[in-house]
């Protein structure tokens, strides 16, 4: 029989989880078998086969020559798994991340050769940021930041890739432009600009990749899509139709770039940078974690941040865009049956032979179709499911997407984002901030229960307050108000107020309580505090409000028996108002005939009086 696990226990190897490890695959050795590598094998495949064309796209997103993507996911995905916590996470460029990258230089005016340079410095600084945070665990600090910041970010993104695209698909040129609406503008006045053969390549390609995604959704389509269309452009050639096509691949220039460590240029690059590394965290660990609950394994974000700093600062060393985890990829490996990171290893690998095989013949794939590919994954990542939960679900989601959403079409996309955590933060902090504060009595039935709006006190010159939600210094100030109003009553003698769901005291919150008091003493009126907890009750003492307030006037909680130490406290009022004890005894969460079947009933449990 194995032995039980205690809480402790489990709690120990919890934290133990959650601590970096510097080498985390090792997990991966114990118990690795011919059947795990078959279904890595298998995976790897799958992903290799989308990851290849996916590369060129998000670099044709990113404005970089093609290669970057290419190289961004077979070093990542070489690095990244040797720390990653996610068996599933596949790492490499991202559309979320690459579109950054694009907005990113053009706010900058930062264009041609002086952003090809400046790439792999701001992927480095992505990186580095992106290790120190995990050594901080910053990555636990992102559950405070609203998936609908994600959500609009995305949108906004979507929209941008879109626009981009468009003049590509259509066989013109005009100038960049960091603005959704001035790419717009532009591309409309352009529109009499259009060269029919890349027209109809563009047109050819929407319907052959959308017929291959409704027939044969399970097949490479990306793939299968420009494979067949170069064939189509080489064929349109020859009658004399000629289409742009990509630059065709030159191994011999490929190795490690030359990272240029210019602190000036370091200091412009450093707000993107900071953003890159926020918004690659928000997507890789969302994405961990969905796949984590999915299959029921457990996701360390620390260990992700960790691991994708370090495929980062591999993909700047090796002239690659900034890797992040990819959705269509990360869940196509899940899907695939990936059972290890050995998974993403292989599909590196695969990549990198097709790299070899291929670089020649990727000078035939016409600009037009990866357009259109592009083009196809902008419109995928509009979700119409996640946009009506979030402008439906409550008003501060809706303010959070379209302020973000739109800081995105406007201005530079790392203001975007900074933007929309900042609006994020500032609505919960509102929301926690507002304690509730309930003001207790006796119904007739002897049940202690909130007051109705115009119901008066059982006893006028004694008022029972529950105060619920958060005490720290943002709520500090609303509590002392709503505490002040209450005192205004000529009647009030004694103020009980039960703390066991108020949480987060901190000194913004004792002094406003120490104001309380001397407020209450000067008007000749006392104040008892019951439910205390053990942190209240320990922040009390230390900052030395207990003397203030008086230790005998201070109850603390019971948790065994919930209404002990309110009954303890009404005791002390009734004696501080009549001069001798009172036997209180306080009736919770029952109607009458539960009270008097509490009262019959030996094992009680409904009731708690002050003689327990």
């Amino acid at each position: 029989m194995k032995p039980t696990r205690t809480a402790k226990k489990i709690f120990k190897e919890v934290r133990e989880f959650n601590e970096l490890d510097f080498f985390p695959l090792r997990r991966y050795f114990r118990g690795y078998s011919k059947r795990l590598l078959g279904a890595d094998v298998r995976a790897g495949i799958n992903v290799a086969l989308l990851a290849f064309p996916q590369g060129m796209a998000y670099a044709m997103i990113a404005g970089v020559p093609i290669q970057y993507g290419i190289l961004s996911f077979i070093v990542a995905s070489l690095i990244g798994p040797l720390f990653a916590s996610s068996p599933y996470n596949s790492f490499g460029p991202s559309n979320a991340t690459a579109v950054l990258i694009l907005g990113a230089f053009l706010s900058l005016h930062m264009e041609g050769p002086v952003m090809l340079v400046a790439v792999p410095l701001l992927v480095l600084l992505a990186g580095v940021f992106l290790v120190l945070g995990s050594y901080l665990k910053v990555a636990r600090l992102i559950q405070y930041v609203s998936r609908t910041v994600i959500t609009g970010y995305i949108t906004a993104a979507a929209l941008l890739i879109i626009a981009n695209q468009v003049r590509s698909a259509l066989g013109f040129t005009i100038q960049s432009s960091a603005s959704f609406f001035e790419v717009v503008y532009r591309t409309a006045a352009n529109l009499g600009n259009t060269h029919l053969p890349a027209l109809t390549v563009a047109l050819l390609t929407a319907t052959v990749y959308l017929g291959l995604q409704r027939t044969l959704p399970k097949l490479p389509n990306v793939a299968l899509t420009l494979l067949l269309m170069s064939a189509a452009a080489f064929g349109m050639g020859n009658f004399g139709w000629e289409v742009e096509t990509l630059e065709s691949l030159r191994l011999e220039e490929f190795g490690l770039a030359p990272v240029t460590i210019n602190f000036e240029i370091v200091q412009t690059l450093a707000s993107a940078a900071l953003a890159l590394a926020l918004l690659i965290t928000l997507e890789a660990c969302s994405i961990g974690k969905s796949l984590a609950a999915r299959s029921g394994t457990r996701f360390n974000p620390n260990q992700e941040m960790f691991a994708l700093g370090m495929a980062n600062i591999g993909s700047a060393l090796a002239g690659g865009m900034s890797a992040s985890a990819s959705l269509t990829r990360s869940s196509l490996n899940f899907r695939s049956g990936s059972k290890t990171p050995f998974a993403n290893i292989i599909a590196a690998a695969i990549v990198a032979i097709l790299l070899v095989t291929l670089s020649g013949f990727i000078g035939y794939i016409p600009r037009p179709a990866l357009a259109v590919v592009v083009i196809a994954i902008g419109l995928s990542l509009i979700s119409q499911h996640q946009i009506r939960i979030v402008t439906k679900a409550t008003r501060s989601d809706l303010i959070v997407f379209f302020a973000t959403m739109s800081a995105a079409l406007l201005l530079a996309l790392d203001t975007a984002i900074y933007l929309g955590v900042a609006v994020s933060i500032v609505l919960f902090l509102r929301k926690v901030s507002e304690p509730e504060m309930l003001e207790y009595g006796f119904n007739p039935e002897g049940e202690l229960t909130a007051l109705e709006e115009k119901q008066k006190r059982a006893r006028p010159e004694v008022s029972i307050l529950h105060v619920e939600g958060e005490l720290f210094f943002g709520a500090a100030e609303i509590f002392y108000e709503q505490m002040r109003r209450v005192c205004e009553d000529p009647n009030l003698k004694v103020v009980i107020l039960k703390m066991r769901h108020a949480h987060h005291l901190d000194a913004t919150s004792v002094m406003a309580l120490e104001e309380l008091c001397k407020l209450m003493h000067e008007q000749d009126r006392v104040l008892l505090i019951s439910e205390a907890r053990r942190e209240a009750v320990e922040i009390f003492l230390r900052s030395g409000i207990a003397n203030v307030i008086g230790r005998d006037n201070i109850f603390a909680d019971v948790p065994s028996n919930p209404t002990l130490s309110t009954s303890k406290a009404l005791r002390k009022a009734m004696k501080l108002l009549d001069g001798k004890e009172a036997d209180v005894k306080i009736f919770v969460g029952s109607s009458a005939k539960k009270k008097k079947e509490a009262a019959g009933d030996s094992e009680g449990g409904k009731s708690s009086s002050a003689e327990k």
